[in-house]
This record gives C-alpha cells, sequence and structure tokens, in this order.
C-alpha cells in the first residue's frame, strides 16, 4: 500500500509546512535566475551615456529604447505562462535562460538603434513569465508561513542583480565598451543554464502524471478545493489589489534600472565612476528591506494576524514610504541628506512582487498561479512602458535635466503612494479564499441539477 506520505517522496513534496534543503536548493538556483534577469535589465541603464553618444540619440529615444523592453512583456508573460504550464519547470526555466542569452548576443558587437531595441523588445517578450514561473515554484513547495520569505530571497535578485553589475559592468564598459558588458552577461547566462541542468535533473520537477500522486497534491495544496473558472479569478478585489501594488512596484523598478544611473550623472552631477558606486546602495537596502519585509510578514501570520495584515497592508505601508520619499527628495539638493531619501525611495520596490504575491498564493489554487501571476505581471508592465519614455520626454522637454528629473520623479512618487494605499486596502486574501469558496459550491450545486 502506498502511503500519501511516500507519494509526497516520490514527487519531491513535502507534507505541508515542512521544508528540506531541496527546496531550499530550488531557491537559491531562482534567486541567481532572477539575478540575472535584472542584471541584463540594469545593462543599458548603466551604460546610457555610452550607448546614446555611439549611436547619437537623445534623452527621448532613450527613453523608448528603455521603455521597449516591455513592449512585449504583457504578450510573453500570458502566453509563455500558458506554455510553461505544459513542461517541466527544469526545461522551462533552462529554455528561458538560452532565449536571453540569444537576445543579448547580438549586443556583443557593434550594432545599430534598430538591432539594438529589437534585442531588447526580445528580451522583453521571453522575460515576460519569468517572475509567474519563480512565484509558482516557491508556492508549490513552500507552506504559507514560509512563503512569503523564499518568495523574498527569490526576488532579492532583483536588487542583488544590479548590485552586481553597477560596478562590475561599469568597470567592463569604462573600460572596453557597452558591448562587453552583454559579453558578460552572455557568459554568464550559459554558465547557470550549464549548472541548472546539472543540478536540476537530480530534483523532482516534473509535474506528476494525471492520476498520479493526487493525495499528495492535496496535501501540499490548501485550496485545491476552490474550483473556479479563471476568468472569476479577475474579477477579484484582491486581483486589482495586486496589480495596484505591482504597478507602483514596477514604477520604481523601471525608473531604478534605466534612469538611476543617468539621473546621478546628468541630474546630479555625479561622476561615471561615482555613480557605478552610489547606485549600488539602493540595491543594497532593497534587499535589506526585501527580506526584512518577508521575515515580518511570516512572523505575523504566526502571531495571529490576518493575511490582509500581514500581505496587504504591509506592502501598502512600504510603498507608501517610497512614494514619500521619492517626492521630498526630488525638492532637495545634492547631499547625503537626499541620498537617504533616494535609497528610501528606490529599496521599497520589490515587497510588491513577494509579500503581496504571497498573499495571492494564500487563496489561489495551485493550478491556476502560474496564469494568475502571469495576468498581473502583463498589468503591471504596462509601467515600463510608460514611465522610462515618459521621464525621458520630460527630461528632454525641461530647461535643465536636473529640473526635468525632479518633476518626473515627484509625479512618480505621489502615484505610487496613491496605489499603494488603494492597493493595500484591497488585497484582501481572506475574504478572496471565502468567496472563491463560496463559488466552488455554487458551481457544485449547478453541476448536480
Amino acid at each position: 500500500m502506498v502511503t500519501t506520505q511516500s507519494r509526497e517522496h516520490e514527487l519531491g513534496r513535502r507534507p505541508r509546512g515542512a521544508v528540506d534543503r531541496r527546496s531550499w536548493g530550488i531557491v537559491l538556483f531562482l534567486f541567481l535566475f532572477f539575478t540575472l534577469n535584472f542584471a541584463d535589465k540594469a545593462a543599458v541603464g548603466l551604460a546610457s551615456k555610452p550607448i546614446r553618444e555611439s549611436l547619437g540619440i537623445s534623452a527621448g529615444q532613450y527613453g523608448l529604447l528603455s521603455s521597449a523592453f516591455f513592449w512585449l512583456f504583457a504578450i510573453g508573460a500570458v502566453t509563455l505562462s500558458a506554455v510553461l504550464r505544459k513542461i517541466s519547470y527544469t526545461w522551462g526555466a533552462a529554455l528561458l535562460m538560452v532565449t536571453w542569452v540569444a537576445s543579448m548576443a547580438p549586443l556583443t558587437i557593434p550594432t545599430s538603434f534598430g538591432v539594438l531595441v529589437a534585442c531588447r523588445i526580445t528580451l522583453g517578450f521571453f522575460e515576460g513569465p519569468a517572475h509567474a514561473l519563480c512565484q509558482s515554484i516557491v508556492a508549490e513547495r513552500f507552506a504559507p508561513d514560509k512563503r512569503a520569505i523564499a518568495g523574498a530571497v527569490v526576488n532579492a535578485g532583483s536588487s542583488v542583480g544590479p548590485l552586481i553589475a553597477a560596478p562590475t559592468l561599469t568597470w567592463v564598459i569604462l573600460t572596453w565598451s557597452w558591448h562587453a558588458a552583454f559579453v558578460v552577461l552572455v557568459v554568464t547566462g550559459v554558465a547557470w543554464v550549464i549548472g541548472w541542468l546539472w543540478y536540476a535533473d537530480r530534483l523532482p520537477f516534473r509535474r506528476p502524471e494525471p492520476g498520479v500522486g493526487d493525495d499528495a497534491q492535496a496535501a501540499a495544496d490548501p485550496n485545491g478545493d476552490i474550483v473556479v473558472p479563471f476568468h472569476r479569478l479577475l474579477m477579484l478585489r484582491s486581483f486589482w489589489g495586486l496589480v495596484l501594488l505591482s504597478f507602483a512596484g514596477y514604477l520604481i523598478s523601471s525608473l531604478k534600472v534605466s534612469w538611476l544611473p543617468a539621473y546621478m550623472n546628468e541630474g546630479l552631477g555625479y561622476s561615471a565612476s561615482t555613480v557605478g558606486t552610489l547606485v549600488t546602495i539602493p540595491y543594497v537596502a532593497a534587499v535589506v528591506v526585501l527580506l526584512s519585509a518577508g521575515m515580518l510578514s511570516g512572523r505575523m501570520l504566526r502571531a495571529g494576524r490576518s493575511s490582509r495584515v500581514a500581505r496587504g497592508y504591509l506592502t501598502g505601508a512600504l510603498l507608501l514610504c517610497g512614494g514619500l520619499s521619492m517626492i521630498i527628495f526630488s525638492q532637495l539638493d545634492p547631499g547625503p541628506l537626499q541620498l537617504v531619501f533616494v535609497i528610501s525611495a528606490f529599496a521599497v520596490n520589490s515587497v510588491a512582487f513577494s509579500v503581496a504575491f504571497a498573499g495571492a498564493s494564500d487563496f489561489l489554487p495551485a493550478h491556476q498561479r502560474v496564469a494568475f501571476f502571469g495576468c498581473i505581471i502583463a498589468a503591471y508592465s504596462v509601467a515600463g512602458i510608460v514611465a522610462p519614455y515618459a521621464l525621458g520626454l520630460i527630461v528632454e522637454r525641461a530647461a535643465t535635466a536636473a529640473a526635468g528629473y525632479s518633476t518626473g520623479f515627484m509625479f512618480v512618487g505621489a502615484v505610487v503612494g496613491v496605489l499603494g494605499i488603494v492597493g493595500g486596502v484591497m488585497l484582501n486574501p481572506e475574504r478572496a479564499r471565502s468567496q472563491l469558496v463560496n463559488l466552488t459550491a455554487e458551481y457544485a450545486r449547478r453541476e448536480g441539477r
């Protein structure tokens, strides 16, 4: 007789609440996956000045280039997330990294503005489902009180990537050229794929065949009793709350990787080498904030706080602080005090993608998580399209670059603060789960008739 526990062992699953070394091994690889994901985003921002000089493009055209990454990001998030549901996580992640490497390869040699834009569009399309894939793996392998911290570790790569890339790629760019930065990224990506396939082959990533391991699946998925049409998930207030929170977070993220180095150089007057150092500080702070928020969210749940407070209110409060900090630094003169608020503003962006997403996992059934997250990513990717291009136009049309940055960041800060408040109030995992349970019962009664 095969017990539930033995089936869990065969499938690589643990009883609910348990965590094993393999799960944390997966988290480590996904952390590196996300690190590379954001290092390649940061590359263009770090090379903004030499790119503009070598290609002879304006600030507005550079803003267009930065936003090009997100033109097909939403389509990739939705379509590729659906495709990735059909294959193992092992090959899904490997295929994404291979396509990233292929889309960056043309930039390792002198090229044109058109090719650069096309490569960024392609890279954005294939990076679209990355976050949904990572969060789905985390949600499947960790109990609710561990999801936020595990997701935070993975999402820490969004800060560690640029943190490592800033001094390293800046040195490479200043020593050789901006093309050399992409050589480094391509080589690193290939190394990750080799390591992943060597290690992941030993991990139980493949999904069970239909009818096999049903008991284990039920034990691993506390929301397995929820069965509703997917479109009903998109009608929940919590879905739209999560959209607003992640949209606010991505407004900060997109400007952080595309314009923060240029702002420090052109707007604040720091040298390129100094910027390579200063730009790392917000990323260090972001790692601290992200991990602290993840641990705090888990502790709040264990202490009996509602998921609404531990996920929604916590995320909203941090985004509000970030928005206010952005408004403040946009009105201060360059100096140590202003840098404190710059760091504070750009340190909270990733919380929405770990703590808030963990709140969604609290009420979503496992088989619908990837598609649900894909829809949220599609929505918040609009921030990546609009924000870099809009800021570029503001800077280009302002009397001075400093005045343009000040106006742009003040407006973005206000938007981030408002979205943080509204989204934090709307995200209510307990209520969402109750609604889905009631809908499941209603559909069951209809089928019974």
